[in-house]
């Protein structure tokens, strides 16, 4: 027997309109929010970082395809995974429908971590993904820009994540543990590297970085957490629940 609020046709539609104002300011909220990060200003890239690519070995002015804007999702998978982080597996299942939908409005998506491409070409085949992935394995890249972090820095409490400064390593959390495991690691190897997304743009022969968001700010990108909030019991969640789509039972 459900608890929920059981009511009429006509009580609901009065419920549901109070909750699309409160939607509506939402969006409104949203739309600001994206004006003020097209607004912030820009960073001149003078360092030189190399990746390794599909294609062969580029520079970060050679990531944006001939578009003049690159936006970056920095996937947890370092040189010491044996697979890509879980959680950002179900983030990136995503890519693959919207990559070339945002290649023809002018922004290249690009997945890049420190695994080395082999690594990352094999685990790519196994998802059946398509989106362009690169490695900065031989690469400052994740570490410049507060994605990928040193043992020494974890141990002595100077990682600083998410715009935080963090504690010295004291242990990680079931869900690190367990993801740890999934990407055939240890916690303390596996939580050196963390998701991210940097947006940068190409103008003048000059790239720039724009905006890099982090944990949380990456909810957007999680498809399945939309459709979630949106289902009868929302997320729902006591614990890590998900897994990469091809460890499913069904």
């Amino acid at each position: 027997m459900t608890k929920h609020r059981n009511v009429t046709r006509e009580e609901w539609l009065g419920a549901r309109l109070e909750l699309l104002r409160a939607e509506k300011e939402h969006t409104r909220r949203g739309d600001e929010l994206a004006r003020r990060r097209r607004d912030l200003p820009w960073v001149r890239i003078d360092k030189e970082y190399r990746f390794a690519t599909d294609e062969g070995e580029g520079t970060l002015p050679d990531l944006f395809r001939g578009r003049s804007q690159l936006l970056i999702y920095h996937f947890m998978f370092g040189p010491d995974y044996t697979a890509g982080c879980p959680s950002c597996s179900a983030i990136a299942d995503g890519f693959n429908g919207i990559a070339v939908h945002l290649a023809n409005h002018d922004v290249m998506l690009w997945a890049v971590s420190r695994a080395p491409l082999a690594k990352l070409q094999t685990y790519k085949k196994r998802m059946g993904w398509t989106f362009p992935w690169a490695s900065s394995f031989d690469s400052d890249f994740n570490f410049d820009f507060a994605v990928g972090f040193t043992e020494e820095q974890q141990l002595e409490g100077e990682i600083e994540y998410n715009y935080e400064r963090e504690g010295p390593w004291e242990g990680a959390g079931e869900g690190a543990t367990t993801f740890a495991t999934m990407s055939g690691t240890d916690p303390a190897t596996y939580t050196r590297e963390r998701p991210g997304l940097s947006a940068f743009v190409l103008e003048d022969g000059i790239v720039y970085h724009t905006y890099s968001s982090y944990a949380r700010g990456l909810d957007g990108l999680w498809g399945m957490y939309q459709w979630l909030d949106r289902a009868p019991k929302g997320r729902n969640e006591t614990g890590v629940w998900w897994w990469r789509r091809d460890e499913y039972a069904v």
